[in-house]
């Protein structure tokens, strides 16, 4: 029977072998906690949303994770200080969001009589400026700034919890776009709606490259990951990316094509704590998960294109007061 959503291909992301119970999806209501909320709640899933911005959820409070966890089967853990700028402006409440407040969210299942599954929303972040591209999921965690570092405590924390016997899957995700649920300030958005003013494209470094992934094959990815869970598969760290990679010049280029735009590019010096570049293997998500993306860059880049414009107006905005 076809599934029926108003977010187009996202109602049907999920895999084949069952549908999912009762799930809580902390960061509900960011980037890719609304796609995938969306996607769940089209399948007839009853989701429980749990973020700050939503109805002041505090990843932070034991009662209120525990509250919140109740009933449920498995768990999205998307919360989080998720943007490197805003580590380096409050380290401290990085840490403790992203350290903590995941050490209170596996205590809290780990005391369930039942733990339910979890997938983790990992980073590209935590490799730091890896040895060589493209980057293998065992390679080395060697972060370089503080949203990186907070990622890798946040997995250490998860290998606790998986060796006392929790059901969970460490996804690392790498510069997810696609909605105008997003940032202005960070690359995607930012280059493609200043591209649909003809207004110039500032890039931080011409040369570094990144791996974009569409939040539309992000879900999808998540979904495979949580059904391997449902099914009693153990799963090594796994990469949601395209293995594709894509300079900051390129981005602007392929931003200036899809909008027919006259803007002109200018390139500024990178910012210090930012990595060099990554692009990450594939190869382990595809032969474990039957995932690979399938939204190429210049068609991700157009539907956004064409969510920005029907709104008419660029992505939404949000201060990292609001996480406090």
């Amino acid at each position: 029977m076809p599934l029926r959503g108003g977010r187009g291909t996202l109602a049907a992301c999920e895999p084949r072998g069952g549908r999912l119970g009762r799930i809580l999806v902390t960061g509900s209501h960011g980037l890719v906690g609304r796609e995938l909320v969306a996607a769940l709640e089209a399948q007839g899933h009853e989701v429980v949303p749990f973020d700050r911005r939503h109805d002041g959820s505090d990843l932070r409070d034991v009662e209120s994770v525990a509250r919140a966890l109740q009933g449920c089967e498995g768990v999205f853990h998307l919360a989080a200080v998720s943007r490197v700028a805003w580590g380096e402006e409050d380290s401290a409440l990085c840490h403790a969001i992203n350290v903590d407040g995941t050490a209170v969210l596996l205590r809290a299942a780990l005391d369930r009589s039942e733990a339910p599954w979890v997938v983790f929303a990992s980073s590209r972040e935590v490799y730091g400026n890896p040895p060589e591209v493209p980057v293998r999921e065992d390679m080395p965690r060697a972060p370089v700034n503080a949203y990186g570092r907070s990622k890798r405590d946040g997995e250490l924390l998860f290998e606790e919890a998986m060796a006392k016997g929790l059901r969970a899957a460490l996804v690392r995700l790498s510069n997810v776009y696609g909605t105008e649920h997003d940032h202005p300030s960070r690359a995607v958005p930012s280059l493609l709606w200043r591209a649909m003013q003809d207004e110039d494209l500032l890039l931080t470094g011409s040369d570094v490259f990144f791996d974009f992934v569409h939040v539309e094959d992000c879900v999808k990815g998540l979904l495979r990951a949580a059904q391997a869970l449902r099914e009693g598969r153990s799963l090594p760290p796994l990469h949601l990316v395209t293995g594709v990679p894509t300079s900051l010049l390129e981005l602007a280029q392929a931003a200036v094509r899809v909008t027919g735009s006259g803007s002109r590019i200018v390139v500024q010096p990178a910012r210090s704590f930012d990595v060099e570049g990554f692009c990450g293997n594939p190869a382990q998500a595809e032969a474990v998960l039957g995932f690979r993306p399938r939204i190429g860059l210049e068609e991700g880049l157009g539907r956004l294109r064409d969510r920005l414009a029907a709104r008419g107006r660029g992505p939404d905005a949000f201060s990292l007061s609001e996480l406090t």
